[in-house]
Order: structure tokens, then C-alpha cells, then sequence
């Protein structure tokens, strides 16, 4: 084999490597929970504080646990905030995350619980699948 040839072969077999898996159903959901837990924890931290946001229901999402669609419904619904530009930007986030997860990747998500009370405190940030699956 000639050395050109040996080093095709190496570029062409550390192509599929270098590009990145596309998204699927539940990374899509996993990274937009992460963002909007995120940016709510951000809004409560920001100054000056609209007063109105420290009435909005806590926003600490889990999407594997079932008692997330209610949150993200209530939290939606909260008549809290009207016209406040982040507060709108980040309800718009949380009616995608509620349409991605209960109508395009309904059958991807496995809820691991059903506690409510989970949700009312901060999760810890983790960076891969739960229980170590791949």
C-alpha cells in the first residue's frame, strides 16, 4: 500500500468521527429543560427583579418525571408577568418544550418518576443519559 493511499484511508475513516450526531427527540428535550432551568434561575437572579417574577410557579424541570406537563402547563398559564419581554421569551420556550415532549417525541420519553415535590427544588446539572445508559 503506498503511503498516499495509507493516509486516505486514515482521513477517510476519521470522517464520521469529526461530525456530530444529529439531535434527536430527547436530546432536543434535554437541552431545552436544561436551557430554560437555566434562564428561569438567571431571571430570578437579575437585577433590579421585576416584582412579578417572584410570584411565577418555580421552574426546576426533570423530563422524566411525569409531573413535569403539569408544571410546564401551570407555569404558562401564570398570569404572572404579563408583557415582561424575558418572562415572554422564556413561556414561549416552555410551550415548545411542552409541545415537543407531549406531541413530537411522545413515545422517546420514559418518565422515571411520578414526585411532584421534586420539582419545586433545583436538579443537579448531569452530562449524560440517567442510570449511565447510552
Amino acid at each position: 500500500m503506498t503511503p498516499q493511499t495509507s493516509l486516505l484511508l486514515l482521513l477517510l475513516a476519521g470522517l464520521p468521527a469529526a461530525r456530530p450526531a444529529p439531535p434527536t427527540c430527547y436530546s432536543r428535550m434535554l437541552t431545552l429543560s436544561r436551557e430554560i432551568t437555566g434562564d428561569f434561575q438567571s431571571l430570578q437572579a437579575a437585577e433590579p427583579v421585576e416584582s412579578c417574577v417572584r410570584y411565577l410557579p418555580g421552574l426546576y424541570l426533570d423530563i422524566h418525571n411525569y409531573c413535569v406537563l403539569a408544571k410546564l402547563r401551570d407555569f404558562v398559564a401564570s398570569p404572572q408577568c404579563w408583557k415582561v419581554a424575558q418572562v415572554d421569551v422564556l413561556k414561549d420556550k416552555v410551550r415548545k418544550l411542552y409541545t415537543i415532549m407531549n406531541s413530537f417525541c411522545r413515545r422517546d420519553l420514559v418518565f422515571l418518576s411520578d414526585d411532584c415535590n421534586a420539582l419545586e427544588h433545583p436538579i443537579p446539572v448531569t452530562t449524560g443519559p440517567p442510570d449511565g445508559q447510552s
